[in-house]
């Protein structure tokens, strides 16, 4: 967290909270959601300015109900999430990055949900694979020690016959299935913060 943003929530302890206006999408994008945009259910246009951008990601936290939020200074700017709360996109170097900049390290579990979404887990944090590099990353999988064509892995995700795998960065990780309704439930984060 930044210092300013230390100092301001030090300054001005009882700021209210925000919802409804922040929100990141499921390619890891921030958006804004002004009273038109919520009222019309939109997603908000998108957030393009890069020091912003990155005043978020270095400001961006949860609390102990699984609610994911920007501490804008003093205020918390509680984040409407359209997947999870972290979005990785593939990265030559690193392997996967997340929407904040940090790469994602020590994966322990690779899912695949039933609506095709790749997720990763290391330790407390899931991230669901941004869409335009889940091809590349399905194209990596194996079944039962095979090549696995989009055909078999759909087959397996209807009735789980099998064992898919994932070789990734040297390791191999047994994919898991998951039901995307249980994502928020199984790692305890709120799609829709409330207050």
């Amino acid at each position: 967290m930044d210092d300013i943003v230390k100092q301001a929530m030090a300054k001005w302890p009882n700021v209210p909270h925000c919802y409804g206006w922040l929100a990141l999408d499921a390619r890891g994008g921030w958006r804004m959601r002004d009273e038109a945009a919520q009222r019309a259910g939109a997603a908000g246009d998108r957030l393009n300015n890069p020091a912003l951008v990155g005043f978020i990601n270095r400001n961006y936290g949860h609390d102990e109900r699984g609610n994911w939020y920007f501490q804008n200074g003093p205020q918390r700017v509680y984040v409407n999430l359209e997947a999870t709360p972290f979005i990785a996109r593939t990265d030559p170097q690193q392997g996967l990055v997340l929407q904040t900049g940090q790469a994602l390290t020590d994966i322990e579990r690779v899912f695949l949900s039933d609506a095709g979404a790749v997720l990763f887990q290391a330790g407390d944090s899931v991230a669901q694979l941004d869409d335009r590099d889940v091809a590349q990353v399905l194209g990596k999988l194996e079944l039962d020690g095979q090549a696995a064509s989009d055909e078999a892995v759909m087959a397996w995700l209807e009735s789980g016959v099998g064992k898919l795998t994932l070789p990734w960065n040297g390791k191999r990780f047994d994919v898991e299935r998951i039901e995307a309704a249980d994502l928020p439930q199984r790692f305890n984060f709120n799609q829709l913060p409330t207050p």
